[in-house]
């Protein structure tokens, strides 16, 4: 009895090394945590991030730095390899389960910190236009043009191109006008320059231009362009307002504007 206490305090003593090291690998660790947590709190917070995204992203790094401090600590003890290779098969097992889910966690975490867009921006994404609605983890969705309310997994927004309309200042109008073929070119390029600079919303600069660029059975083929400031108008509105001041003003004028015209051979058969 003797030499198995005396054994037991022979060995305290020599873990006590390693006792203080684990003990400093998991108070170390844990502070690093959470300082880590804080760290991502505090940036998700300035992008304004939603709150439960921010407290779930918090925790679950300083989750995930204890447990690695926490098994740091362990390898003082006993090899901890045969542990982990039995929680990596475990969790490569769930991830391959899982790895749709995962996909648009991780894509959802990547839009938040990134932000492309905020809710009530006015997006082009998927072949769907609309205005967002909500943003978690898992999904976007947006309200789109028609009325209808799309839920898109954050994986395919995250993989094709995303056009935030709200955060272009301004747009590019463009407005396709058919004059006749015995249109003198230079008068229908003025009026139609003048008739777009009142446009309202309509801006300076970049000056409107207009050019023609093809050749029709019965007309030449004329594009306006123009930008606009989209805190005054938007472009359905803008391009209404322009085809209406140049209907107007190329009647003035009295420049045809030309409908399309068929010849139709009529044979009789004796």
């Amino acid at each position: 009895m003797e030499n198995y206490l005396d054994t037991f305090i022979d060995n305290l003593i020599g873990s006590i090394p390693n006792l203080l090291t684990a003990l400093t690998i998991f108070i170390v660790s844990a502070y690093f945590a959470r300082l880590l947590s804080r760290l991502v709190a505090r940036v998700l917070s300035a992008r304004d991030a939603p709150l439960g995204v921010t407290r779930l992203l918090a925790d679950l790094i300083r989750v995930t730095v204890t447990t690695f401090g926490v098994i740091t600590a362990l390898q003082r003890f006993f090899d901890v390899t045969a542990f982990l290779a039995g929680l990596g098969i475990i969790g490569f097992t769930i991830g391959f389960a899982l790895q749709d889910v995962m996909k648009n966690f991780a894509s959802g975490v990547i839009l938040l910190i990134q932000q492309p867009f905020h809710v009530g921006d006015s997006i082009g994404v998927t072949d769907f236009d609309g205005v967002v609605q909500a943003i978690d983890l898992r999904s976007t969705e947006i309200r789109a043009s028609d009325g209808r309310i799309v839920i898109l997994p954050n994986a395919s927004v995250l993989a094709g191109p995303i056009v935030n309309y709200s955060r272009a200042d301004r747009r590019l109008v463009e407005v396709p006008v058919q004059v006749g073929r015995g249109t003198n070119t230079e008068t229908a390029r003025v009026t139609v320059l003048e008739a777009i600079r009142g446009v309202p919303g309509s801006i300076a600069d970049p000056a409107p231009m207009a050019g023609f660029s093809n050749f029709h059975d019965s007309s030449l083929e004329l594009n306006a362009l123009f930008w606009i400031d989209t805190a005054q108008t938007n472009p359905v509105a803008a391009k209404d307002a322009a085809l209406s001041r140049i209907k107007e003003a190329l009647d003035a004028r009295g420049i045809e504007i030309p409908y399309p015209v068929r010849t139709v051979y009529m044979h009789t058969h004796n």
